[in-house]
């Protein structure tokens, strides 16, 4: 068998909501024959110079820009995220694959979601790992 393609993923999202942040990440550890390489900003392990919005704007570009594609949960928080907006142009910006996620349960879509995501997926491992496969 072939070794697995490495698939560099930015997952956004924000610190202060990060539980969906968490299962994804842990959605991907476990997903057979897949593998990835995180480059997310996550609160635990955030960019060494974080003191600055310049200095936080520029490590993310530097981790969005080496990501394969970009997951984005489409949470309500994300509407009014002005983080979760900038990476999300950013991504957009450098042609990377954009896949929105819909949590469970969720009834709407921001509107910054609906306009970039490349696809829009269910809340399951299954859609997520796929949407990657396929669009990364």
């Amino acid at each position: 068998m072939p070794p697995l393609r490495i698939r560099k993923i930015f997952i956004s999202h924000a610190w202060k909501y990060d539980e969906h942040y968490w299962k994804v990440v842990n959605w991907l550890n476990d997903a057979p024959n897949f593998a990835w390489e995180n480059c997310s900003v996550p609160k635990h392990d955030s960019c060494p110079d974080d003191s600055s919005e310049e200095a936080l704007k520029k490590c993310m570009d530097g981790q969005i820009q080496k990501a394969d594609c970009i997951v984005i949960f489409g949470g309500m928080y994300s509407a009014y995220s002005d983080w979760i907006e900038y990476e999300v142009i950013k991504a957009y910006l450098e042609d990377k694959t954009i896949i929105g996620v819909k949590p469970w349960g969720q009834e709407r879509m921001p509107k910054i979601v609906q306009d970039y995501a490349n696809v829009i997926v269910g809340w399951n491992q299954s859609s997520v790992v796929d949407a990657i496969r396929e669009n990364s």
